[in-house]
């Protein structure tokens, strides 16, 4: 054992270091002069450079958006190998998270939920822009544009960001009911996706108050406090993000934020004389050539449409809400917000019907 043990070490110290593999090759050739120190060799005499925003890129659900990103060599040269290029998703702390799209020359494809809806977009010379059709609530994020010249390979970051409303969701069991995963069904459920730390912290800043901690898409737990009480976190806490941080899971239960973005569709309301149960206002929607309005998507015709009806109405979920645009006298709190009344087990209301165009 200990003569194996001697030679699995002296194998590993003669073998050389890779530092980056990207599934093409690797990134630079290491000169050892024997000193300890490596030196990076450059074939060409011309390093490559790559280029995307600085700033973010803003889009919506069910637009198309283009991913800017350009290369070019330094001192100027041509390539002389076709170019490869290679778009991944990454997470928040940049590691890898899923391909996007490779391609060589103008050969390229897309991998997974970006299959049909990613393209290669190059209206001039050195371009690699990714072009998203078709946009959906996941692809909020930061994306790594990678451009590969024989064995030199670049790349930088673009951040991805949709327009968008973050609400706190209960289900009908009621408060801190949820783990992890419950929490992600429920926000698809709602027409919308659990929210980032990102989407969070965006939606405070724009003034969202609320003392119940949810679950984040990181798996962490956290809430958003304006004006500082004592039962959300005490008085002398200054206002910000309280967090919980990384809980468990499958054991572990609050309630969760959910991010939903603009409408591809239209939210309308509809009444009786007499008031609607559940069932009936479903139909009626349906009558209607509509579906019963999630909650996700009252909160986006509230936001983006300015959606305004002082009349409370049915939602998939089985809850009642109404939204406020322009608070007045017998609508609410003097604050726009969707108003809710819960989850009544009886009672007859109106309801609010999404058509997508």
């Amino acid at each position: 054992l200990p003569l194996l043990l001697e030679a699995t070490v002296l194998r590993l110290a003669s073998s050389s270091y890779h530092p980056f593999y990207n599934g093409f090759y690797y990134n630079h050739v290491m000169n050892d002069n024997g000193n300890g120190h490596e030196t990076v060799v450059d074939f060409n005499g011309a390093r490559l450079v790559v280029e995307t925003s600085k700033d973010p890129i803003y889009s919506y659900s069910g637009a198309n958006v283009t991913l800017p990103c350009h290369y070019h060599h330094e001192p100027d040269s041509e390539a002389k190998r076709k170019i490869r290029i290679k778009w991944s998703k990454l997470r928040d702390d940049y590691t890898k998270e899923q391909d996007v799209l490779v391609a060589i020359g103008k050969t390229y494809m897309a991998f997974g939920d970006f299959r049909g809806r990613a393209h290669l977009h190059q209206s001039s010379r050195r371009e690699a822009s990714l072009l998203i059709s078709d946009v959906r609530l996941q692809d909020d994020g930061k994306y790594r544009c990678e451009v590969i010249d024989g064995l030199e390979d670049e790349s930088d970051v673009v951040d991805l960001r949709l327009q968008g409303i973050v609400f706190p969701y209960q289900p009908p069991r009621g408060q801190y009911s949820l783990n992890f995963h419950e929490a992600e069904r429920v926000c698809q459920e709602q027409g919308a996706i659990i929210a980032t730390f990102h989407q969070l912290f965006q939606a405070w800043s724009e003034g969202l108050d609320w003392c119940n901690a949810g679950w984040l898409a990181d798996g962490t737990v956290q809430y958003p406090i304006r004006l500082p009480r004592k039962p959300c976190g005490g008085l002398h806490l200054a206002p910000g993000i309280r967090s919980y941080g990384p809980r468990h899971r499958h054991l572990h239960r609050f309630d969760v934020f959910c991010f939903s973005s603009m409408l591809r569709g239209e939210v309308f309301y509809l009444e009786h004389p007499a008031g609607m149960a559940l069932e009936e206002a479903k139909q009626a929607c349906q009558d209607a050539g509509a579906e019963i309005a999630r909650v996700g998507h009252l909160y986006s015709a509230w936001k983006f449409l300015g959606l305004d009806r002082c009349d409370a109405g049915w939602l998939a979920d089985g809850s009642v809400r109404y939204p406020i645009a322009k608070p007045r006298a017998n609508c609410g709190p003097a604050e726009p917000g969707v108003r809710s009344f819960g989850f009544p087990s009886k009672g007859r209301f109106g309801v609010f019907c999404y058509k997508e165009r």
